[in-house]
């Protein structure tokens, strides 16, 4: 053949036109005297063209050949080129694997097994594994028979016999019939621990599903009883012991490769548990002690091997806790865990090729079909099948899935199992990653029928189909109520509305039937608007089920549509924009504050849309809009009107910043720095509560005065005011100065300054829906009994005779806020010396501090409040934190600069920095302050009214643990972990506040 040129150029040729990559290699081995007799046979060309891998194709038959006895190989390529449906298998599979091209090789009469390929044969049950299998009485035999076996199920497949249902069918009777194998070998060399138990060998997972892969991990579960007049303990030890060892004769490597691991970790208390129990024990612990997952894996428990009628016993026991399980607490949260844990802990570097576990893969399908057959079959038992696609099928024909998406995710779930199984067929490897070898895709992409451009076509293909299971998969769950309520799909069988009630149960609503009312009265009709709605509602009832409470999601939802739906730019939003719509289902459901602020000014959904929407406005910019808006009002309470709606706007902004960072989204990651939310909303509510006091000022000032008050006039901002670490339900805590401008006298301008704090104070408390800003006062010197107001000279004369220490550590936090700028720095400049005084304090002031201290804690914690939970008065929490801090500005702040600011937090890394206090120590306070803070903000947000300590409602207590960010059902660990955090707290303070040297 090499010897004339143009014979050979024309062989060249003709093996790229039948898709050969690499001709001249395949031209060397057609050389090859072994295939001398067909190297010319154009049926054998046309044969390897239609290989998934011609190339391997023909490398291994040419390995095949050699491997047989001169008098055999002549048989061997007579069959080939004469018998079309045995070549098209025997090229078929040693075209698609390499890894059965190997055991061909290795056993090269095991090719006479594809001969026989009648009716009978075509879908082999069990039984007929069985006799495959006869005779493999050790594990080496048993491993030949079994991939001998495997030939015939690959031959299928390849050749499109079956389809990837019936062939995963067929891998999971196979697994059975090597189960039983296995167990006959590890009987027959122990007899005498046969004889002393019953063994039960329960398939689970794939196997159990009839769904099997070529290569995967065999779940099982061992149900053991003892023999008539056996003692229990020896039995069940006999038990284990055989149970071990067929599992050995399963999952060893020998020369003979292996067959597959058997995993029983899905059993009770996993690797922990014993392998093999009684049924009574599982029982037991299936009743008391297991998880939501335990009764899903169970779903597809089957038996399969060993004693027959004890596996039947256990599924019989297990099944209607199956069927159970959507009733237990956190069902759907504990569901919804599972499924996002498992995408968490894909790598980043292989998630967009995990063909299984990923978003869009194999998993998404049988999660949401899993997931509706634990809520629905208990009441449907057509619904109670282990199979996927079989529950799917029956999923559609009871109404519960749309006809249309089950097709869909029908058609979907089966091109990624044939994927899946055509990658795994290669090398029989247990892998659920896309290939990125471009030889290896090709190969893949020619064994599902694309030739025109395997790769690229593979990829489209594989993309629309993920496309549409995470579609579907987002959609499946939610979609069907919105069929029962808004009839979208005349004709076909719809969910009724006791399944409805049943669904919105499973996700958490705890007014179903209230519920459907609102899901009818956004998405019936055939208007434009209802048809967005629909769209938009499937995925809006996920988020909204993700949180601590549906119903006021759903009910939330359904008051701004009314509000906004004629608006044209509202449902586009929502649509169009893909953060809007999750913003808004997460600040709907997470508590009543930001949705009652957004009920007042639902226009304010349009901030949800813009990531630069979210951001809160700085005081600057703040201001400039109050006091533009306070020249335009016509009077006064005009003017306050307008500011409190800047007001009401710009809190729905910081709490829905607040909250969407406290949750994270996809998009957005939850804020990794819990300090740095604190102080985020901190600032942005002084901010706006200072720019809401400069207008109640301007307005104050321009109703009596015009432009000019007689006085010069500045707020100064104490406690947490001053401190930048106002929280939602805070009072702004205030001093009020003046000094008389020039040519007027000290009553006159005392008068008008007193005139401008009482007119302040009622524009403020005029009767409203928002949350007040109440101007608190008390902190002045001589408190309620002084007057409201002072001049500088004032404040100084009674600052020297009258001062007591307390008073000069509120002013540690004292910061203009408004009014004046240069009168609020010269109110600074004389409190400094008193809140940061010379040589620090004296021994008899430092024990004052801790008097005081001290009698607040016995006296001011409300009667029957536990203080481990208190989070401003109890242990650990923020007074206790506060008071450490301040303690130590007053005594070093003369001294270090860092220490002289308003802000605890910055204080405390101040005198970290100055070494005042351990790392370690200043890292535990700092942790519980904004611990502490943070729980109050999530009070305020979810109450809709401020409070000290963490809600008794439980809903309220879930949604607290929602925004701190624990799972539902978690509140107890979110209760320890404060108790922790804050008792470390308190220890420091114990010895750094009561015990710190004067």
């Amino acid at each position: 053949m090499t010897s004339v040129p143009g014979r050979r150029s024309s062989t060249f040729t003709r093996l790229l036109r039948h898709g050969f990559t690499d001709p001249s290699a395949a031209e060397r081995l057609l050389d090859l005297p072994e295939l001398a007799s067909v190297r010319s046979d154009p049926v054998l060309f046309d044969a390897l063209g239609a290989t998934a891998d011609p190339d391997l194709a023909l490398h291994g038959l040419v390995r095949l050949t050699e491997a047989q006895e001169p008098g055999e190989r002549r048989v061997l390529l007579d069959t080939v080129v004469t018998a079309k449906p045995l070549r098209d298998r025997l090229l078929g599979v040693l075209g698609a694997s390499e890894a059965l091209g190997d055991h061909l090789a290795r056993h090269p009469r095991d090719w006479q097994a594809l001969v026989t390929y009648e009716a009978r044969d075509l879908h082999p049950g069990v039984t007929e594994f069985e006799r495959m299998l006869a005779g493999a009485d050790d594990p080496d035999s048993l491993r030949v028979a079994y991939r001998r076996a495997l030939l015939s199920i690959a031959a299928r497949d390849v050749c499109g016999t079956t389809d990837v249902a019936e062939a995963a069918a067929e891998l999971a009777d196979l697994a059975t019939a090597t189960l039983r194998a296995a167990l006959a070998i590890a009987e027959a060399a122990a007899p005498a621990d046969a004889a002393q138990c019953r063994l039960a060998v329960v398939a689970m997972g794939k196997c159990g599903g009839h769904e099997l892969n070529y290569v995967s991990d065999v779940d099982v579960i061992f149900v053991g009883e003892p023999v008539e007049g056996a003692e229990e303990t020896k039995a069940m030890q006999a038990a284990t012991r055989l149970a071990a060892h067929m599992m050995r004769v399963c999952s060893d490597t020998t020369v003979e490769g292996t067959i597959w691991p058997v995993d029983a970790n899905l059993r009770p208390e996993g690797r922990n548990g014993p392998l093999v129990r009684t049924l009574s024990s599982h029982l037991a612990y299936y009743q008391r002690w297991a998880k939501t997952w335990e009764f899903q894996a169970l779903l597809k428990a089957r038996p399969v091997a060993g004693d027959a009628r004890l596996g039947a016993e256990y599924v019989e026991a297990v099944s209607p806790l199956v069927w159970q399980a959507a009733d237990r607490e956190n069902f759907v949260a504990d569901v919804q865990k599972m499924r996002r844990r498992v995408v968490d802990n894909i790598p980043v570097d292989r998630i967009d090729r995990e063909l299984k576990l990923g978003p869009g893969g194999l998993r998404d399908v049988e999660f949401a079909v899993q997931l509706l057959q634990l809520v629905h079959g208990r009441g449907d038992a057509s619904l109670r099948s282990g199979s996927t696609l079989d529950a799917l099928r029956a999923l559609a024909d009871g109404g519960y899935v749309g006809r249309a998406d089950a097709a869909q995710l029908d058609e979907a779930y089966r091109f990624l199992r044939t994927m899946e199984h055509h990658i795994q067929l290669h090398r029989l490897r247990r892998t659920h990653l896309v290939p990125e070898d471009e030889a290896d895709l090709r190969r893949l992409g020619r064994s599902l029928g694309l030739r025109t451009d395997p790769v690229a076509e593979l990829d489209r293909a594989w993309r629309r189909h993920a496309s549409v299971v995470r579609r579907l998969h987002e959609k499946l769950f939610y979609r069907p109520l919105l069929d029962a309520v808004a009839q979208l799909t005349p004709g076909e069988r719809r969910l009724s509305a006791e399944a409805a009630v049943v669904r919105l149960e499973a996700l958490g609503y705890a007014d179903p039937t209230a519920a459907l009312r609102h899901l009818e009265a956004l998405s019936s009709g055939v208007s434009r608007k209802a048809a967005i709605q629909r769209t938009l509602l499937p995925v809006l009832l996920g988020w909204f089920a993700d949180s601590a409470d549906p119903d006021a999601g759903l009910l939330g939802f359904r008051q701004v549509s009314d509000a906004l739906g004629k608006t044209p730019w509202y449902l586009r939003l929502l649509r169009d924009e893909g953060a809007a719509a999750e913003n808004l289902a997460r600040v709907l459901s997470a508590g009543r504050l930001a949705p009652d602020l957004l009920m007042r000014a639902p226009e304010a959904v349009a901030l949800l849309g813009d990531p630069e929407g979210l951001r809160p406005r700085g005081r600057e910019h703040l201001e400039q809009e109050v006091l533009a808006a306070v020249r335009r009002a016509p009077g006064a309470e005009a003017a306050v009107a307008v500011t409190r709606g800047v007001r009401r706007r710009e809190l729905f902004r910081t709490a829905a910043s607040d909250l969407i960072g406290s949750y994270g989204t996809e998009d957005s990651p939850a804020e990794a720095d819990p300090g740095a939310l604190v102080d985020r909303v901190g600032q942005a509510l002084t901010d706006l509560n200072a720019a809401t006091l400069s207008g109640a000022l301007r307005a104050a000032v321009r109703e009596q005065w015009g432009d000019t008050l007689p006085a010069r006039f500045a707020v100064i901002g104490m406690g947490r005011f001053g401190g930048h670490e106002l929280g939602y339900g805070s009072d702004a805590d205030v001093l009020f100065v003046h000094q008389p401008r020039e040519g007027v006298g000290d009553e006159e301008a005392a008068r008008a300054a007193n005139t401008v704090v009482t007119q302040m104070r009622r524009l403020l408390q005029l009767p409203t829906a928002d949350p007040p800003l109440l101007i608190d006062a008390d902190l002045r010197p001589e408190g309620k009994s002084g007057p409201l107001t002072r001049t500088l000279k004032s404040y100084a004369a009674y600052y020297r005779r009258w001062s007591l220490v307390w008073e000069s550590q509120a002013l540690l936090r004292a910061e203009p806020v408004a009014g004046d700028e240069e009168l609020g720095r010269a109110f600074v400049e004389l409190i400094d010396p008193l809140r940061y005084p010379v040589e620090g304090l004296g021994d008899e002031a430092v024990r004052e501090i801790r008097r005081l201290k001290a009698r607040m804690e016995s006296e001011r914690i409300p009667r029957g409040a536990d203080p481990t939970l208190h989070t401003k008065l109890g242990r650990g929490g923020l007074s206790d934190v506060e008071w450490t801090v301040q303690l130590m500005q007053m005594q070093h702040g003369w001294a270090e600069p860092g220490l002289r600011t308003t802000r605890t937090r910055e204080a405390l890394a101040a005198a970290s920095a100055a070494e005042l206090i351990p790392h370690e120590d200043a890292a535990t306070l700092d942790e519980a302050w904004v611990l502490a803070t943070r729980v109050r903000n999530a009070v305020m947000l979810v109450r809709g009214r401020p409070g000290d300590t963490f809600p008794s409602n439980p809903r309220e207590l879930a949604a607290v643990g929602r925004y701190l960010g624990y799972e539902q059902g978690h509140v107890g660990d979110m209760l320890e972990d404060y108790r922790r955090i804050t008792r470390r707290a308190r220890a420091v303070v114990e010895e750094r506040f009561y015990g710190a040297a004067g």
